[in-house]
């Protein structure tokens, strides 16, 4: 399943890769963290892995990042690995004419458990829904400093 989400930051793209390539700032804007652990590799550079733990309802899920693709302040690439399913993410930041930022990420989920699998065909919004959710949250965070923790 894959599909495209963007939103427009009204800051400048150099202050906005700043707020987003902070580890101390992941938790301003990513609803359910719990925490951030470091595992392998130089800390934000291509290769890096670490361990995110959520809390999403009732349940929690770890994912492993692990940066594919860090060209700042143009793109960061990364993938996101849990049981049954493979993310691919695709990060672009464009400035605007009016001085913003203009935030693209492509999202790709490529299911291995059956369940899975039947969720993203019967919901595909959801997985949507929650992308969009992430970068509001973190355009409300960078813009005016509302945090989510």
């Amino acid at each position: 399943m894959k599909y495209k989400v963007e939103t427009i930051i009204e800051l400048p793209r150099d202050e906005v890769i700043k707020k987003l390539d902070s580890i101390d700032n992941i938790k301003h804007w990513q609803r359910g963290l719990l925490r951030a652990e470091h595992l392998s590799g130089t800390p934000g550079h291509v290769g890096a892995k670490m361990k995110l733990s959520y809390k999403m309802g009732r349940r929690e899920l770890d994912l492993i990042e692990t940066i594919t693709n860090r060209n700042f302040p143009d793109q960061f690439d990364a993938t996101y690995e849990t049981k049954g399913m493979h993310n691919l993410q695709y990060n672009r930041f464009e400035s605007t004419p009016e001085g913003h930022t203009k935030w693209i990420s492509e999202c790709e989920f490529i299911p291995s458990s059956f369940m899975l699998k039947l969720m993203t065909k019967l919901m595909p919004g959801a997985f949507k829904k929650q992308s969009k959710k992430y970068l509001q949250d973190f355009k409300n965070f960078a813009e005016k400093g509302e945090s989510v923790a």
